[in-house]
């Protein structure tokens, strides 16, 4: 048997407090991970999203400030196993209620255009939605990735311990308040990204009503069907640059109230 003095600085009555600070350093950005839009989806394995949550524990450990040994081998480790993932967890829910917004958005100009009936099972949640929703729910995460959203999260996070250090949370009804708050923007955001797409349709939708009036021969389903579903693909091909402004402006917004909760709402 090897002598245990090849391992310098290691006491092996220690490997399990070791691990369990290890496990602590990653339930926050563990719970962030399984919470979120994209990390949290069923296109990414489970094993990924474990593995890749101890990586970042590894490397968020050297910066962490632990509370002292007593609480963590006493029940008081509960309540601050509890704090951290409620701290993921509210992070990954703003950036998915965040999202929501351009499905939200999708499904309108799907049933105001007629395409409500082109649907198919959403990978990332499994559901099934309008094909129109799965597409701007796509340019979003893209234009996620393209901004370096995910970036400015992981770095959040591992500045957070800084601003909220382990078991140093007590006031919850403010973290609750403020992912409330965040849901404004589902409906705020969805409004402006709907609203003039569906406006277009609704004046299309009004000139052929006045043409089938006039003409019958030009039935609903022969004439407007047709060029409703055509009026649709021309109003989102040359909105994309606005709505490519409307997505950035959701993400800043989303990121803003992420590094809010992740700052605990203090300046700076």
């Amino acid at each position: 048997m090897q002598n245990l003095a090849s391992f310098p600085g290691l006491d092996l009555q220690s490997i399990s407090l070791y691990l369990m600070i290890l496990f602590i350093s990653s339930l926050r950005v563990g719970a962030f991970l399984i919470a979120s839009p994209f990390f949290g989806s069923r296109m990414v394995p489970l094993p990924v999203r474990i593995v890749f949550s101890i990586a970042l524990g590894v490397g968020i450990f050297p910066k962490i400030t632990l509370p002292n040994v007593d609480q963590l081998l006493s029940s008081q480790l509960i309540p601050i196993v509890f704090q951290e993932i409620f701290i993921g967890l509210t992070c990954g829910m703003i950036l998915s209620i965040c999202f929501s917004t351009v499905i939200l958005a999708g499904e309108k100009i799907a049933s105001t255009s007629g395409l409500a009936f082109a649907s198919q099972i959403d990978p990332s949640n499994g559901a099934q939605s309008p094909v129109i929703s799965q597409i701007f729910s796509l340019f979003l995460l893209m234009t996620f990735f393209a901004l370096n959203g995910h970036l400015v999260v992981f770095e959040g996070i591992y500045k957070s311990y800084e601003r909220l250090p382990i078991g140093s949370v007590n006031n919850f009804l403010w973290f609750i308040e403020t992912g409330l708050e965040s849901s404004n923007l589902i409906y705020e955001k969805a409004v402006i990204i709907v609203l003039p797409i569906v406006s277009i349709l609704f004046f299309m939708n009004l000139g052929i009503g006045f043409i089938t009036k006039s003409a019958p021969q030009l039935n609903l389903f022969s004439f407007g069907f047709p060029m409703t579903i055509l009026g649709t693909f021309f109003a989102l091909y040359f909105s994309v640059d606005a709505l490519n402004y409307a997505f950035g402006e959701l993400i800043d917004n989303s990121l803003s109230f992420v590094l809010l909760i992740l700052t605990g709402g203090r300046d700076g």
